[in-house]
């Protein structure tokens, strides 16, 4: 799942996110989202989140755990 849309994710979730200084190189974290920081109900380059160490990046893949 990409992370292009806000109604997809929620605090709590794994995802991978790129950060600015990544942009380039395109190098991605992993972490739990803590908040939701764009407000518009999509983005063409992701959301952008924090994740619970602090760091912010724009969602690139939504962890999902199937039960």
């Amino acid at each position: 799942m990409n992370g292009r849309n806000r109604i997809d994710l929620q605090p709590g979730m794994t995802v991978d996110i790129v950060l600015k200084a990544d942009q380039r190189t395109g190098k991605l974290t992993r972490g739990i989202v803590k908040d939701l920081l764009t407000k518009s109900a999509t983005h063409p380059h992701g959301i952008k989140v924090r994740l619970t160490d602090g760091q912010v990046g724009r969602v690139q893949v939504i962890h999902t755990t199937d039960k």
